[in-house]
């Protein structure tokens, strides 16, 4: 019983924190207008307590949510306490910097996906996401694209990789990111892989 009830916790916690991470991310792509089309969110992290929910946003262009309209993040944090209704709990967000936002796969996989809903072509966006990568100084990235890639009728795979990605072994430290995009011609899927270091 004491199991089924942990289980349950467990799935409201998961849900929740669900919620957290598609309001923030839905707040960014409403109420920002972002020209490069890159909302620069690199992961949000949530932290629990009993009378506390701490929400740390790690993100690469931070003055995108802090310039602007005046006390964003604060609407940001009331509209969320509103939604998730927590009378009992009070919710903090704080915003955190990414040094090298292009050598992060969430970023350069957003990037990406702008490029590919301008039309612009997928070699030249793999190229372009590439050459981003090699500024922030990372040691290897593979990139794939899947789907009906500049229209075809037939839906392909696309990939092309730079640098060294050891994707065997469990020593190297390779950062993951999956992403969906739609376009006029449907949905693709855009994978990144970049190689950070030996552990």
């Amino acid at each position: 019983m004491g199991q089924k009830i942990n289980l349950l916790g467990f799935r409201l916690g998961t849900t929740q924190n669900k919620k957290i991470r598609d309001y923030i991310k839905n707040y960014i792509k409403i109420n920002i207008r972002i020209s490069s089309g890159i909302e620069g969110i690199a992961g949000i992290k949530i932290k629990k307590r009993i009378d506390l929910i701490q929400v740390i946003i790690s993100m690469g262009f931070p003055k995108l949510l802090i310039e602007g309209k005046p006390g964003r993040i604060k609407e940001l944090q009331m509209n969320l306490q509103k939604k998730l209704n927590c009378v009992n709990r009070k919710l903090n967000i704080a915003i955190t910097r990414i040094a090298n936002p292009y050598g992060h796969p969430n970023i350069l996989a957003e990037f990406i996906a702008g490029q590919l809903r301008n039309r612009v072509s997928f070699r030249k966006a793999m190229k372009k996401a590439i050459e981003l990568t090699e500024q922030a100084g990372t040691k290897g990235i593979q990139v794939q694209i899947a789907g009906r890639i500049d229209g075809k009728e037939i839906a392909r795979v696309e990939w092309i990789r730079e640098g060294r990605v050891p994707l065997q072994t469990i020593r190297a430290k390779i950062d993951y990111c999956p992403y969906t995009v739609r376009t006029i011609y449907g949905v693709l899927g855009i994978k990144v892989w970049i190689f950070v270091n030996k552990e």
